[in-house]
């Protein structure tokens, strides 16, 4: 399974944005690398040139394959689905990452990131309706229960992850969580105005309609 395994600061510097790829970034207020350096990995330009039409297309395309921990031929897979789905193709794309098996751990609060989600997944520790899943895009529907396989409960990281979910109540509307029972259940679909991340979806649509 291809996935990104380099430094992740420099995605989000690269980005100018937090992405909550680092736990240090989530957890902590102290000023991190991101705060520290404002510009992009690498030398510094000698001239600060215009962006074009296609960059900035290509930078909102950038920043929600990295915030998602998805690769570009996945990312299109996406893109051809949601096109071919019924509602406007830019939302209906946003829709089917948030979906994904390892957002939905995150956004219920047994991770601090998407990345660590994915290895509870792919460790397979994950339970979805009482059978383990292991496959990290497993896209999740209304009425499923996602449970922490009962060896994995009494996990450190678990534990930790909880206390800090419930210290600054950070679960998604869109899914109820029982902390007491390790589990939780998607209670609706997500929509536009459920995801936090500061990305213009349409012109991603027009990077690929081209």
């Amino acid at each position: 399974m291809a996935r990104y395994r380099g430094p992740v600061v420099k995605l989000m510097r690269r980005e100018g944005l937090n992405l909550f790829l680092k736990n240090s970034h989530t957890l902590h207020k102290e000023k991190s690398s991101l705060e520290k350096r404002k510009y992009p990995p690498g030398l510094p330009p000698k001239k600060k040139g215009k962006v074009t039409e296609y960059g900035a297309q290509l930078r909102e395309k950038q920043k929600v394959k990295r915030a998602y921990g998805v690769l570009e031929k996945q990312f299109r897979r996406y893109f051809e689905e949601a096109s071919h789905t019924p509602g406007i193709p830019g939302e209906n794309l946003l829709q089917f990452l948030e979906r994904r098996l390892d957002n939905v751990l995150y956004r219920m609060g047994f991770a601090v990131t998407r990345r660590q989600a994915r290895n509870f997944v792919a460790h397979r520790h994950i339970l979805v309706n009482g059978h383990r899943v292991d496959i990290c895009s497993y896209r999740v529907n209304v009425g499923d229960k996602i449970e922490i396989r009962e060896k994995f409960q009494k996990s450190t990281f678990i534990e930790e992850n909880i206390k800090l979910a419930q210290a600054i109540n950070r679960t998604a509307s869109w899914v109820s969580v029982d902390y007491t029972k390790f589990s939780g259940e998607v209670t609706s679909l997500p929509t536009r105005e459920h995801i936090d991340i500061p990305v213009k979806e349409q012109v991603i649509v027009e990077l690929y309609s081209k």
